[in-house]
């Protein structure tokens, strides 16, 4: 007989710290004592089946502060059925110590601990559902397990979130390549009509007064689909969403992680929860992952990529200011004006840079009259042919474009692409792509992921021009949060429509904003133009961070962050206000910071730079002030002693 899968669990927050009502169940703490998870059986009926609920605690100092409530999880199957649930069994407690290094990203040696428990739930007919549950440091993790079934389908996810009205959140209206802004809101009512009522991950949420929630999944492996919230039914209520409308396993099935990361703006922004719960490393060799800078042409010249001559513009480019890597963007299979892709290949390696190349996903929904080139990489026979040239010219890495929905099938493309490329020794940059999930972990080549909005939209809308300086001190809490971000930041002059940031501001971008594969996207004539403390700065400027540090700011308003890359800690601070404002932090957090500071900060315009140099930082516990344009920023240098 054909029955439905519909396991319901319920997320129900307790108020404080009373914990002792009988529905509360037992308690799971944090190793640090800071999150609490707590599972039990409520509203049972005469068999003792009931709905299955847990809550998610936050301590702050003495007192507990509700974080999570009213959420639902489950799965639907087509052919069971989880209403109604009697708890079975928990496993022992399993410690969890993540303890590894990264090539690129926020925190070059990760270390996170928790603990993990697995509850078994039987419905009425015996059948059994396992959740996975693990309590970290900084969040909550959960995923769903079946095991022993034959071939079956995933035809729905009941997991949901309850934000209530009221509650401050920054949220992104869904979109296939994660291209949106998350403006601050206090309800779920959608702004925009197109996807009304849909939600990509990640979501920013203010519980309780300066407690927050990022809301986002991570380790999806093969066969597993990508998801997005919706509130259609309930404004409040934020169910996840497969985007497969089946999804297909035999035997078993181990959903992505759930993740819920929690505790203040610092402790979202430092984050590695989304790495944490990923795979381990997969590569043997990484001594030819090397993250680093490029010169990127898109920006400034749209079509710049099929001009030989221009393309050797920003090839010189990079090698006067030292970075590693030129972008040979779209159109570069019809390359003229006196050579051709290989030829800048060529040009490239006798300037001491290495070249990237851009390709088509090939993905069908493009359609017709798609830039090429198009289906090289959307086989496996084809990719590897690819690759394997590719790598006999010299290409270092590949910038793969024009991803269709996150489905299993894409999923699937994605992680082909990475395990063929890492065959090769190719670097990637997935553009117009999803959002990182924890991959950079398991395939470190992964340097950058775009699914943001960003420097190349001044190209294509004027609507970057009046939001930019709000939107960019909203990612470092959002998008950022979980894996590098290819924003294409520090754009000084304009491209098709204006930017109105300072000077000041967009120096601070690529240190704000993490990815190990930085592109540069201004033209030739502006690097040069710089004072030359700036452009010594850029030439030398770090794209991966052995620590981060969140030392001020409030999504939308303003962000001061400090990146340390061995014996220097970069500080970048970024207004996102349109009236003048002073920033403000206490270097006293910082390690083992030296004597003094280097200080570039807004000028007497937004089209200028102060420059100061062995700043005295006597009172080291002191706090540093800095005004700041309206939109505007700055960047402080503080040697490690």
């Amino acid at each position: 007989m054909k029955t439905k899968f519909c396991s319901t669990v319920m997320l129900f927050c307790l108020l404080a710290i009373n914990f002792s009502c009988a529905s509360a169940g037992e308690q799971l703490a944090s190793p640090n004592g800071k999150v609490f998870l707590s599972v039990s059986i409520n509203d049972t009926n005469e068999s003792g089946y009931g709905k299955a609920l847990f809550t998610v605690n936050y301590k702050d100092g003495k007192s507990f502060k509700s974080i999570l409530s009213k959420g639902i999880l489950g799965i639907e199957t087509e052919r069971q059925e989880f209403c109604e649930l009697k708890l079975r069994s928990v496993s022992d407690v399993r410690q969890i110590g993540e303890d590894y290094n990264m090539i690129t990203g926020k925190k070059s040696h990760c270390t996170n601990q928790g603990i993990e428990k697995i509850y078994s739930f039987e419905n009425e007919k015996q059948q059994v559902l396992q959740i996975a549950f693990r309590v970290y440091n900084d969040g909550v993790a959960f995923r769903y397990i079946l095991d022993g079934i034959e071939t079956e389908h995933i035809t729905n996810e009941r997991t949901t979130y309850f934000i209530p009205d009221g509650t401050k959140r920054w949220m992104q209206q869904y979109a296939i390549d994660y291209e949106g802004f998350y403006p601050l809101a206090t309800n779920g009512n959608a702004v925009d009509k197109k996807n009304a009522n849909l939600w990509g991950y990640p979501a920013l949420i203010e519980p309780q007064d300066s407690i927050f929630m990022l809301i986002t999944e991570a380790g999806i492996t093969k066969g597993n689909s990508g998801s997005r919230m919706a509130n259609k039914n309930n404004p409040d209520e934020y169910n996840v969403q497969l985007l497969d409308e089946k999804l297909a396993f035999n035997k078993s099935f181990t959903s992505p992680w759930r993740v819920l990361i929690v505790g203040s703006l610092s402790e979202i922004v430092e984050s590695t929860l989304v790495t944490d719960v990923s795979e381990p490393c997969k590569l043997t060799n990484t001594d030819w992952v090397i993250p680093g800078a490029a010169a990127w042409i898109y920006w400034a010249h749209n079509h710049g990529s099929r001009d030989y001559k221009t393309v050797k513009e920003y090839i010189d480019l990079a090698a006067e200011m030292k970075w590693p890597y030129n972008l040979i963007d779209w159109e570069w299979d019809v390359m003229a004006n006196g050579g051709n892709m290989q030829d800048a290949v060529k040009y490239a390696y006798s300037k001491g840079v290495k070249p990237l190349l851009w390709y088509n996903s090939g993905t069908s929904w493009i359609g017709p009259g798609a830039p090429g080139p198009l289906d090289r990489l959307n086989t496996s026979e084809n990719r590897r042919k690819e690759f394997a040239w590719l790598k006999e010219i010299g290409i270092a890495g590949v910038k793969v474009d024009f991803f269709a929905v996150d489905g299993a099938n894409m999923i699937n493309y994605y992680l082909d692409i990475l395990e063929d490329a890492a065959d090769y020794q190719l670097l990637i940059n997935f553009h117009g792509a999803a959002i990182p999930r924890g991959w950079q972990r398991t395939y470190p080549h992964l340097m950058s992921v775009e699914a943001v909005y960003g420097a190349e939209w001044y190209n294509n809308r004027p609507v970057l021009t009046d939001r930019a300086a709000a939107h960019n001190a909203t990612l470092p809490f959002t998008r950022n949060v979980v894996g590098s971000m290819d924003y294409t930041p520090g754009t000084f002059s304009d491209s098709q429509h204006p930017h109105i940031t300072s000077y000041g501001h967009e120096l601070a971008l690529p240190v704000i904003f993490e990815s190990a594969l930085q592109h540069m996207p201004d033209r030739p004539s502006v690097y040069r133009s710089m004072p030359d403390e700036i452009k010594s700065f850029l030439s030398t400027l770090p794209t991966v961070w052995d620590e981060t540090k969140l030392l001020s700011g409030y999504p939308g308003i303003e962000v001061i962050l400090a990146r340390r890359k061995g014996n220097m800690w970069y500080i970048g601070g970024i207004n996102g206000t349109d009236e003048s404002r002073t920033l403000s932090f206490h270097p006293s957090s910082l390690s083992d910071i030296g004597k003094t500071m280097t200080l570039f900060k807004d000028g007497a315009d937004d089209k200028s730079f102060v420059v100061e140099t062995d700043i005295s930082l006597k009172d080291k516990k002191g706090e540093i002030h800095i005004n700041c344009l309206p939109r505007g920023g700055f960047v402080a240098l503080m040697p490690v002693n």
